[in-house]
């Protein structure tokens, strides 16, 4: 059986090498972007110079040969599904059993006027990479239009070359639509401090240039004139699916698939940010671009294509990232507009670097969320607390279990247990440390 991959990102790789693990077909991954399987989220360190393109490769180029795993570096342009077929772009073809489409997603684009002028991308590929590599040989100020973390880590990037940033952001605190206010307020004032020029609803207008030339101003929905040499348009990404339009593989906003990555069309599936779930769980979106859940996809799927159905179950939300050199972590379910039985405790240091929020249910008292912002907890820790719906008292006592290394970490857990009984007139007390044999002894209880 030939089993193709669209698509080397860590959905598609994640299954290509566990049918591997389960099975002696024949695989076939197929990518226009690169080579090789590299770690998209490092792409930043490489314009940094942190790393090199090489030092982003989680697996030496031996690998795929050794494990049986053909890679093929082409765009696909279509799918025949009743001849079970591709035709590349350079009109050759290729046949296959069943069929992976894990092709990613693509910087949305609102026809704003001048968007296609030189200078103007988003941040996903590592052309995209390049195209910033270009542009900024002789960059004096970008803009960047977004208020999400593509648009932070685009800012970072420039600033760390010193290349003057100024952020467009429509709403009235950045990234408010996810984080709650205090957490959201936290990062304006880190951008602020770093010298960004963040500019709150504020939208962008037009992109002026000359035409089939190269960006040289922006114009604001406030009428503002912004001199720039580069635009970043970091208003979110959809699905790549452009060349599946004309076939019979039904689409919504991605790739419709059932529970188990199945699409309408028999032996073809599909995975990670391409693919729209019809029944999400409760509480999750039927589109998650994120890199956990693009691996969990990938491992699932081959279970199925390799004789083992299995139902695709993403486990607890959970997603991190980093805020110039704020680190953030969440756990569960923590919303920037929380209903009235979502209560919390919020704890933050002097210093507005650092907070803890734990969100736990008005009626019965379970711990349903973390928000971590420059602090680290333990995921196993947290996850067995949610899943096992801890009340939140007993969260709080031994919030020691969560501390990540606290050889090296500061820790807070008086604080926050401060904070509560402060709103409840409790009297909790911390409970004694137990040390790595306490968390192992947890986790397995």
């Amino acid at each position: 059986m030939h089993i193709i991959i669209i698509g080397n990102g860590i959905a598609g790789i994640t299954a290509a090498r566990h049918i591997r693990k389960l099975s002696d077909h024949r695989i076939t991954v197929i990518s226009g972007e690169t080579d090789h399987f590299y770690s998209r989220t490092a792409l930043m360190y490489i314009y940094m110079g942190h790393m090199r393109y090489e030092d982003t490769k989680p697996y030496e180029d031996w690998f795929w040969e050794k494990n049986r795993i053909e890679l093929l570096r082409a765009y696909v342009e279509k799918v025949e599904t009743a001849t079970k077929k591709l035709t590349f772009d350079d009109g050759k073809e290729m046949a296959y059993d069943k069929l992976i489409i894990a092709c990613g997603s693509k910087p949305n684009k609102f026809g704003w006027p001048g968007q296609e002028l030189d200078g103007v991308q988003g941040l996903y590929s590592f052309q995209d990479l390049e195209g910033m590599e270009y542009y900024s040989e002789d960059l004096q100020r970008a803009v960047i239009v977004g208020g999400g973390l593509i648009g932070l880590e685009m800012a970072e990037m420039f600033h760390s070359r010193h290349i003057p940033v100024t952020m467009l952001v429509r709403e009235t605190s950045f990234w408010n639509r996810v984080m709650p206010a205090e957490e959201s307020a936290m990062i304006n004032r880190h951008m602020r401090e770093h010298g960004i020029d963040l500019r709150l609803e504020t939208e962008l207008k037009e992109i002026w240039g000359e035409k089939g030339g190269r960006a040289k101003m922006v114009l604001t929905n406030k009428g503002e004139k912004i001199a720039c040499q580069f635009v970043g348009l970091t208003v979110g990404v959809s699905p790549n699916i452009e060349f599946l339009r004309f076939g019979d593989i039904e689409l919504g906003r991605g790739v419709l698939v059932d529970e188990y990555l199945k699409t309408n069309v028999p032996d073809v599936y599909a995975i990670g940010d391409c693919a729209e779930l019809r029944a999400p769980k409760p509480g999750r979106r039927p589109i998650e671009a994120v890199w956990y859940t693009g691996r969990m996809m990938g491992e699932t799927v081959a279970h199925t294509i390799c004789g083992k159905p299995t139902k695709y179950d993403p486990g607890i939300w959970f997603n991190s990232a980093k805020f110039l050199d704020i680190e953030y972590q969440v756990y569960g379910t923590v919303l920037a507009s929380p209903p009235e039985n979502h209560l919390s405790v919020y704890w933050e240091h002097p210093d507005g670097r650092n907070s803890i929020r734990i969100v736990y249910e008005r009626d019965g008292g379970h711990v349903i969320g973390f928000n971590l912002m420059g602090v680290r907890y333990r995921h196993e820790v947290c996850e067995k607390w949610l899943r096992e719906k801890n009340h939140v008292e007993e969260v709080l006592q031994n919030l020691g279990l969560a501390n990540f290394d606290p050889e090296f970490y500061k820790e807070y857990d008086e604080e926050v247990v401060k904070i509560y009984n402060r709103q409840t007139g409790k009297d909790l007390q911390l409970k004694r440390k137990r040390g790595l044999a306490g968390v192992l002894q947890f986790l397995k209880g």
